[in-house]
């Protein structure tokens, strides 16, 4: 099992930009420090705060580890905006997401929420930013910077073809070990319902190859 606990991530607070508010930087912060993520032995993140909005803080932080720009790519699609990253050959996808959402309309529903809403809200959009905040190195396309009302746009899981290769690696490593060792993959990892999908995968993948 692989433990990470927030406050260890403050130590990347020197090296990230500096052009942050530092009541912002101070906001997150705090806010780790009540979140750990553990992941466990297949890089599933299992995420444990104090309340609501610290499991979706902590959440799509880890997500954002495993996938940014996925996360990045699905929210310039939702709100018609991904020709800023790809180019004029997505206008009309743009056109055609912003006659379904509008940004104004999105923000005046984030202002009319409930509180505990908006709180959910605005964890998502702090865990992004604090993403961002201490991973200097990723360079966003086109939004730096996450705001809570961009969270109504897209509901749906960030999960996309980044995920989907590494699930074909996957396959191949368990194709190789099953080809190694003829009587089937056997051993204490082959445990729980996600190893059982990939085991289908498996199979799936040796019919094909015949």
């Amino acid at each position: 099992m692989k433990k990470i606990v927030f406050t260890l991530v403050l130590a990347c607070a020197a090296c990230a930009p500096q052009d942050v508010p530092n009541d912002a930087v101070a906001g997150w912060e705090q806010q780790a420090q009540n979140i750990t993520i553990i992941r466990d032995d297949w890089g599933i993140p299992h995420i444990y705060g104090e309340t609501d909005a610290d499991a979706v803080f902590g959440m799509i932080y880890a997500q954002a580890e495993d996938d940014f720009n996925r996360i990045e790519v699905n929210f310039l699609n939702s709100q018609g905006r991904l020709a800023e990253a790809e180019g004029e050959a997505e206008i009309w996808r743009d056109l055609r997401m912003k006659l379904f959402i509008d940004p104004e309309d999105m923000r005046a529903q984030y202002d009319a929420s409930p509180a505990w809403l908006r709180d959910l809200m605005d964890a998502w959009a702090d865990g992004l930013n604090y993403y961002l905040y201490t991973h200097p190195s990723v360079t966003p396309r086109v939004i730096t910077r996450f705001e809570p009302w961009m969270a109504l746009t897209f509901s749906e899981g960030s999960i996309g073809g980044d995920y989907r290769a590494r699930v074909a690696e996957a396959a191949r490593g368990l194709l190789r070990a099953r080809i190694r060792r003829p009587h089937g993959i056997r051993g204490p990892g082959l445990r729980s319902g996600a190893v059982g999908l990939e085991r289908i995968r498996h199979r799936s993948l040796e019919q094909r190859l015949g």
